[in-house]
């Protein structure tokens, strides 16, 4: 609900502006926003994550356009008043640098001169001072991560991640996700069109500009403006 407050602040509550929002997942953030009058297109590569945000959406009695799409391609040119890329649910977890700045590309493209962009993202100054694996493990998500490492060199992070599936099934996966310096985030965003970019500090729940960015967030919370 928080987070969703701060998309209606970014966007002056104005609910004729059409919203995307990149690597939905199971749509809470879709689903809310449908339910406060916005338009909203969500995709996802999943499409398990889509199916239950198809049944969760008639379960809330909204509409919410969900689609199954790849974010490192390019779907639609200036349909979009605002872009929404939370939790990292497409940006930054591609294998290749190439991958991630084609997602900032792609959903520039998406949006009309004047949108917004809002994301979060992984906060390089996070693992420059303290664990990461010690934060992932306390985090009480009911996983556990294994043979972490971090790549100083391109502030990769690689990882096994232990986790019970909703049919309670013990899963492992590896995870290759990319953190990013606050410098990176405005020159990414600058070269793909956005000309203002703005970076706070995130925290879960209660998305604000009030929260300046610091080494103890884990995330950054994002808001660039297409030029």
């Amino acid at each position: 609900m928080g987070e969703v407050d701060f998309v209606e602040r970014e966007l002056g509550a104005d609910r004729s502006k059409r919203i995307l929002d990149i690597g939905c997942g199971t749509g809470r953030h879709a689903i809310e926003l449908a339910k406060r009058g916005y338009r909203v297109t969500g995709f996802d590569l999943s499409e398990g994550q889509l199916r239950c945000a198809r049944a969760k959406a008639a379960a809330a009695g909204v509409v919410v356009e969900f689609q199954r799409r790849d974010a490192t391609q390019p779907h639609f040119v200036q349909e979009f008043d605002a872009a929404i890329l939370f939790c990292e649910g497409a940006f930054p977890l591609m294998e290749t640098d190439e991958k991630n700045y084609s997602i900032l590309r792609h959903a520039g493209a998406a949006l009309r001169p004047g949108g917004k962009l809002l994301l979060t993202t992984l906060n390089a100054l996070f693992p420059l001072f303290h664990s990461v694996k010690d934060f992932l493990d306390a985090g009480g998500s009911g996983a556990v991560t294994d043979k972490l490492t971090f790549d100083l060199m391109t502030f990769r992070e690689h990882a096994k991640l232990t986790f019970t599936d909703d049919a309670g099934q013990s899963q492992t996966i590896k995870t290759d996700e990319r953190y990013y310096t606050p410098p990176e985030m405005r020159w990414l965003l600058h070269t793909v069109g956005f000309a203002t970019v703005d970076i706070f500090g995130c925290h879960i729940g209660a998305f604000s500009r009030e929260h300046a960015l610091t080494p103890d967030d884990f995330e950054m919370l994002v808001a660039a403006e297409k030029g």
